[in-house]
């Protein structure tokens, strides 16, 4: 996740609440996932951005997990995110952000 991501999250959850706020990830891959994940809910690894050492706690999910999938109007999904659940390791996708997502709620 860039830096200006980072900034963009922190001054949205410093204005709104962090308990107003969902991360919705579209990582192609289930490192980069699993990183943008671990960094709104535990803060930056690498600290080195806005998010370094900053727990924000945020509930965070992949586009491609089912839960979102039954929210998002057959049509909308068929057309914008379908393609990519059939070419990418959607499980480990999934995994990766949730392993993040349930530290969230400890």
């Amino acid at each position: 996740m860039d830096l200006s991501t980072q900034e963009t999250i922190k001054r949205l959850a410093d204005q709104h609440g962090a308990d107003t706020l969902l991360v919705l990830l579209g990582a192609p891959d289930a490192e980069s996932a699993g990183i943008a994940a671990e960094t709104v809910v535990l803060g930056d690894p690498s600290w080195a951005g806005p998010l370094a050492g900053v727990q924000l706690g945020l509930p965070v999910y992949h586009i491609l997990e089912d839960e979102l999938r039954d929210v998002i109007p057959a049509e909308v999904w068929d057309e914008q995110v379908g393609l990519m659940a059939d070419v990418l390791e959607v499980d480990a996708l999934a995994d990766a952000v949730r392993e993040f997502r349930e530290q969230a709620h400890h």
